[in-house]
Order: C-alpha cells, then sequence, then structure tokens
C-alpha cells in the first residue's frame, strides 16, 4: 500500500462528506488540515478538530482570504491535495488547488456543477434532457416563468442545497408565496446570505435516484445507483436512500450511461461526483450533479453493499494515486444497505422524546444510528435541517430493504 505520510490535504470546511473524508484520510495516516470559518453553523466539532494537524481560520466565503492563507500554509506546511468539504465548497476549492498549482476540478467551469441555472445551460447543450426552466431574480418575473414551465413547477435557488427552499406550486399563488418565503428567509447556510435567485422548473414526475461515481484519468465510472425516498410535498426533503435501486439492468445501464455524458458535459475531470435524477417515461432527467461525495450517508450505504469506499476513492483521484493504493475496494457486508431519516410533524417547532428510539439498540440490521435534534431544541422546516435523527441498516434485498425502511418509520416518532 501506498505511503500516506508522503501527502497532505487541505479540506475547506468540513461539512457533510467532508467530515467523512477528514475520519478516511486521519484512518489512512494521511495528514490533513481543515480550513475553516470555525464559527455559528462553520463551526469545527471538537471530534474533528482532533483529527487534524490544523485547523487553519479564515472567512471561507471570501476566496481571496482563502486563497491567500492557503498559500501561506502552502508555503511552510506544502499539501498535496485540496478537497471541498461539501457541496458550497467545490468551486472554492477548485480555485485553491489552481492556486497552488495542484491538480482539481478546472476553474473555469467548476461554477457549472453549483449554479444550477449554468448546470441546466451545459447540459442541455450537450443534448441531455433537462426540466423546462427559466431563471428569476424578483418576483415580477415569476408570470413569465411559470408560463414557460406550466404548472405543476418547482421554485429552486440557483445556488443552493439540501432541499433549502425548493418547493413545489400548483398555482401562481403558491410560486409567488414560495418565492416571498425564500426572499425573506434571514437565515444564514454556512455563513452565507440566500438570495433572490432561483429557477422555475418544470414539475417532473417520477421516482427520484443518484447515480454515485468518479472520475479518474478521464474514464467516468459509475459504481451504484440509489432510490431516494422523499418526504410530502410540496417539500423535497430526503427520507431515505436504499442502495442498491430495485431496477432493471438495462433501465440501470439507460441510467448509468446518461450520467456519464451529464459529467462529460459539466467538465467534471477528477473525483467523486453525485448526480441526482429522475426516471420519467423511462427517460432520465437531471436534477442536478455535485462534484463532491455523497451526504446522507450515501458513502456508508455504498460501501456496506459493494466494498467500495468512496471516501478512499475521493482521496486517491485528489493525490493521483490508484485507489488500490489506498485499498479502496473491499468485501460487502451486506446486498443491500439503506437509511431512515426520522422528522417532527409538519411544522413542529420541536418535539418532546423520540418514541421507539431505544428499539434500534437491538436490532442486528441496524449498524448505525445518530442524533442531529435533541428533544426540545428548534426544528427547522421544510428543508433537511427539519430531521431530527438517522439510523443506518443492511437487508438481504431491495424489498426487504424497503420494508425496514417503511419498519422503521413506522418504529420511531418524534413527539
Amino acid at each position: 500500500m501506498h505511503d500516506p505520510s508522503a501527502h497532505r490535504i487541505l479540506v475547506v470546511e468540513a461539512v457533510s462528506g467532508g467530515a467523512t473524508l477528514v475520519k478516511t484520510a486521519h484512518a489512512l495516516g494521511i495528514p490533513a488540515v481543515l480550513a475553516s470559518h470555525d464559527a455559528d453553523d462553520r463551526r469545527v466539532s471538537d471530534e474533528l478538530r482532533a483529527l487534524v494537524e490544523q485547523v487553519l481560520v479564515v472567512d471561507t466565503n471570501d476566496q481571496a482570504a482563502l486563497e491567500r492563507a492557503a498559500k501561506q500554509l502552502h508555503a511552510t506546511t506544502p499539501v498535496t491535495a485540496v478537497l471541498p468539504g461539501c457541496d458550497v465548497y467545490v468551486p472554492a476549492a477548485a480555485r485553491v488547488a489552481a492556486a497552488l498549482g495542484l491538480p482539481g476540478l478546472p476553474p473555469d467551469s467548476v461554477d457549472a456543477v453549483r449554479d444550477k441555472a449554468l448546470m441546466r445551460r451545459r447540459t442541455a447543450a450537450a443534448g441531455l434532457r433537462v426540466p423546462r426552466h427559466a431563471e428569476v431574480t424578483d418576483a415580477a418575473q415569476l408570470p413569465a416563468a411559470a408560463t414557460h414551465t406550466g404548472f405543476p413547477c418547482v421554485l429552486k435557488p440557483a445556488d443552493e442545497s439540501g432541499s433549502i427552499h425548493v418547493s413545489r406550486a400548483d398555482d401562481l399563488d403558491q410560486l409567488t408565496a414560495a418565492y416571498a418565503r425564500l426572499c425573506t428567509d434571514e437565515r444564514l447556510d454556512l455563513g452565507r446570505p440566500l438570495s433572490g435567485r432561483a429557477l422555475v422548473e418544470e414539475y417532473v414526475a417520477g421516482d427520484e435516484y443518484s447515480v454515485e461515481g468518479y472520475v479518474l484519468d478521464g474514464v467516468v465510472h459509475t459504481v451504484a445507483l440509489t432510490r431516494k425516498l422523499l418526504g410530502p410535498e410540496p417539500d423535497f426533503v430526503e427520507w431515505g436512500h436504499l442502495t442498491p435501486a430495485e431496477l432493471d439492468p438495462d433501465t440501470t445501464a439507460k441510467l448509468f450511461a446518461y450520467t456519464r455524458e451529464v459529467a462529460a458535459a459539466l467538465n467534471v475531470a477528477v473525483g467523486p461526483f453525485h448526480c441526482e435524477l429522475r426516471l420519467s417515461a423511462d427517460e432520465p432527467v437531471l436534477i442536478e450533479l455535485g462534484a463532491r461525495l455523497p451526504g446522507d450517508h450515501i458513502a456508508d450505504l455504498v460501501e456496506l453493499s459493494t466494498g467500495l469506499s468512496l471516501p478512499r476513492v475521493a482521496l486517491a483521484a485528489a493525490l493521483g494515486l490508484d485507489p488500490a493504493e489506498l485499498a479502496a475496494q473491499g468485501e460487502p457486508r451486506a446486498a443491500c444497505a439503506g437509511v431512515r431519516f426520522f422528522t417532527a410533524a409538519q411544522g413542529a417547532g420541536a418535539y418532546h422524546v423520540l418514541a421507539g428510539w431505544q428499539e434500534l439498540s437491538v436490532r442486528p440490521d441496524v449498524v448505525a444510528t445518530g442524533l442531529a435534534i435533541a428533544p426540545g431544541e428548534r426544528i427547522a422546516a421544510g428543508d433537511f435541517r427539519s430531521r431530527v435523527a438517522h439510523a443506518v441498516f443492511t437487508a438481504p434485498d431491495p424489498a426487504a430493504a424497503a420494508r425496514t425502511w417503511q419498519t422503521l418509520g413506522d418504529t420511531v416518532r418524534a413527539e
């Protein structure tokens, strides 16, 4: 196996998949530095702080300041790769890597994997199906946008993630109200205020999936297909994921081929990606592609069901190594794996007890659990921040995984 101590990585804000990167690097003996604002919702946890050589405190939303800090670090403590800790910081990490003369996503095209309007244009220009859409920057543009897309439609911020303010609208009144909620939301997301720039898109009916993969030496690899299970509309909060999805081989191959074309159209030149799509009338339609590790424990599901460690693959790709040099391929633990997220009742500002939670500890198929919001804490409404806990589980086949997902949801209740 490759000597990991010959490298050092710089991770920009280890949120979601970035935390997994730091933990994996530490397990491999790869030194890591974490660039972080280290305050508010970007505060570094004590767990991660103990796993890195240094927390490089800098405003990671200030690109010039981030690059200056990275250059100063690199001059005294050279790094060999720069990785984003979540979707928001993919462009920032790519530009830092370029500033340090290190490999990474091309800075001149990386915005297309964050900016959903640009993503739509690039993908459509490649001849791939995307939803009808229109970009809006103020409420006066909503009627024309809705005329273009038709109803029902979906309002989606152009540069957010985690289902924040993604909402279905069945008429202009609902669309106008959803846009007003976006524009008046004063909460910060990773230190960034929400803007009024959004997409109005046609509503694409059909089941939702994600394709996990990576690019290495110019070759796009698709490694897993995940079924996404959503909560009730008009919101699009993900309540769970099942890997692998139960689809026939031909349909799976079609989704993989479409995803490879999307990755090529968006110039994803190296590293992992997470592509979300819907299967509508037996044809794939892009929701979005993120050029980073998947969140929501999907990397865990892939490793449980295939043996492939996507975090190790991501590190190998960033460091210019063959994944085998980091022992990325292991043995699967089960044929299928899933995650169930638990939520409080719609509109509940808090919950008092997580009924049935202790029952999970005696289930042999539940391999991990986690509490995101403790009883009594405030619950944000309408996006991933409303999920209070999760459970990761294994199953012998996709049908059994779907049954377990439902059973866990019936067992655990935030009351």
